[in-house]
């Protein structure tokens, strides 16, 4: 009987990672993407680690794959900030799993302002350290600081985009375990 708890918990959990993931193919402003909720969300709730990893990284690479496809008409696996990008998510799933012990408004609200600046640090520096992305930066640290001066706007996307999806995401989580408290019940 606990397996049909885990199975439909896990189910619903990888769904609502997945749809957001579909959410990036809808044209939004530049940075407001689901992309952290992802992230903050697998970390909270999938039981083990490794799901807390593999679905969110799942949904992030298979969303890039469509959208480099549909938006820029080239298939491409694996960008060259991808490293970065992936990395900084990563780091996002663990601020997803250790900051929220216990889903509230206070401790969702501090997942999303932490895993926002962390990717904004990481992604930006990989942007001023990679070669060939832009060449506009040079490699110092005023080009280091121009560098993240000139990325302030998508930041303050990116930030606004955690916090919606999230709301989203946890919201629609937690009024379907309000609904469906048995067969979606945490073992």
């Amino acid at each position: 009987m606990k397996k049909n708890y885990l199975n439909a918990r896990f189910g619903t959990l990888c769904i609502i990672v997945l749809a957001a993931g579909i959410f990036r193919l809808i044209p939004q402003p530049q940075n407001f993407a689901p992309i952290g909720a992802m992230a903050i969300f697998g970390g909270a709730y999938f039981g083990k680690r490794w799901q807390c990893f593999l679905i969110p990284l799942a949904a992030l690479f298979i969303s890039d794959i469509v959208v480099n496809f549909a938006f820029y008409q080239k298939f491409v696996l694996f960008h060259e900030l991808a490293i970065w990008v992936y990395g900084a998510f990563a780091l996002n799933v663990i601020v997803g799993s250790a900051l929220i012990k216990k889903v509230k408004v206070s401790s969702v609200f501090k997942a999303n302002i932490v895993a926002s600046v962390l990717f904004f640090i990481i992604t930006n520096f990989g942007v001023w350290a990679v070669p060939n992305i832009m060449n506009i930066y040079p490699h110092n640290a005023i080009g280091l600081t121009t560098c993240y001066i000139a990325a302030i706007p998508y930041f303050w996307g990116t930030i606004c985009g955690n916090l919606f999806y999230s709301a989203l995401l946890f919201g629609i989580f937690e009024f379907a375990q309000k609904r469906f408290p048995v067969a979606l019940k945490a073992i």
